[in-house]
């Protein structure tokens, strides 16, 4: 029997939001610190970092309809981080190889995320 608690990092929409907030930090910011843009770097990485935020945090109230409004709140904090990336690659910040890299991981989270609220509905 296994004896381990789970929590939101056993989730899979957790998982592929750290991914993708790992992704934003060790690959896209550093482009953004050569160019001096420390607006825009300051705001996509407080919006990654609140999607995971968002997810733990409506996974902690043991209520499906909490944790549904919580992941909406991160699956629209997800698109404001796209529209930073978006924001990147139109003023050149940032290379088109780590873009598409960036949009990939966004499209698997935002399919992940919005699944799970999915089920979140469903067994409220």
């Amino acid at each position: 029997m296994n004896s381990e608690i789970k929590t939101f990092e056993d989730l899979e929409a957790y998982k592929a939001a750290r991914k993708f907030r790992v992704f934003i930090v060790r690959h896209i910011v550093p482009h953004l610190l050569n160019a001096n843009e420390f607006d825009l770097l300051n705001q996509l990485k407080r919006s990654s970092r609140s999607v995971t935020a968002n997810i733990a945090e409506g996974y902690g109230r043991f209520h499906f309809l909490d944790a549904a409004k919580f992941c909406s709140n991160a699956r629209g904090s997800l698109c404001e981080t796209l529209d930073h990336l978006n924001t990147s690659i139109d003023e050149l910040l940032i290379p088109e190889e780590l873009y598409q890299q960036a949009r990939t991981d966004y499209n698997s989270t935002i399919k992940l995320l919005n699944g799970y609220i999915t089920y979140l509905y469903k067994s409220a």
